[in-house]
């Protein structure tokens, strides 16, 4: 009796679960604790505006600079766990937004080329591929010892191939799909939605993973 194909069912339900679960808590972050700080911190300016005593009107102040800085960490983490523009302007975009945080977070340069037509694809692929790409940068800024990378967008006609490269330090591929439960997890991911990903890299001379989805 072949178990394969239930196995593979029960594993992507798991995680079509557990990203409508993230999406979930990303719209509440945003939409929820966001607006309810941004009402606070509105609220707060009209306070220190009507403050005539020095102390007290800088105690507020700072008051407002602490709950700016909290929206914005809020907004970001929103961000990081489901991106908005992912259903709306689709994958290419969400990595771009994606990218400009992962930059200012880690100070990793990553260049962006989307080349051939873009073409619709699901939302259980789009959030797969968002996800597997979002663990390859997150490993470049955790090991690989660098500055720059680059990721491509290939569309062709029956193809997305998907190239996230960086110059670093590099690792021996097999001792490290042993270890890095992060790597397995992307093959796995790709696998399940019918997709390939493959992982190339040498020490010293960095490394590079190919992400290939079949287009229909």
């Amino acid at each position: 009796m072949n178990t394969q194909p239930l196995k593979k069912n029960i594993s992507s339900y798991i995680i079509q679960t557990h990203e409508e679960e993230i999406k979930r808590i990303a719209m509440e972050l945003h939409e929820g604790v966001g607006q309810s700080l941004y009402s606070l911190f509105t609220g707060m300016q009209l306070i220190e505006k009507a403050i005539e005593q020095p102390a007290m009107k800088s105690y507020a102040g700072d008051m407002n600079q602490l709950l700016e800085k909290t929206i914005q960490e809020i907004r970001l983490l929103a961000l990081e766990l489901h991106p908005p523009s992912l259903t709306t302007l689709g994958l290419v975009s969400a990595m771009k937004s994606y990218i400009n945080l992962y930059t200012s977070t880690y100070g990793i340069e990553v260049g962006v080329e989307n080349l051939g037509v873009e073409s619709q694809i699901s939302d259980r692929d789009s959030i797969t591929l968002f996800r597997v790409c979002q663990e390859a940068l997150v490993n470049i800024a955790r090991y690989a010892d660098t500055t720059k990378a680059s990721i491509i967008f290939k569309w062709k006609k029956s193809r997305l191939l998907i190239m996230i490269k960086d110059s670093g330090k590099g690792f021996e591929v097999e001792t490290a799909m042993n270890k890095l439960s992060g790597l397995a997890a992307m093959s796995e991911r790709m696998h399940l939605i019918g997709g390939k990903c493959i992982i190339y890299s040498k020490i010293d001379e960095g490394t590079s993973i190919e992400i290939s989805l079949p287009l229909y």
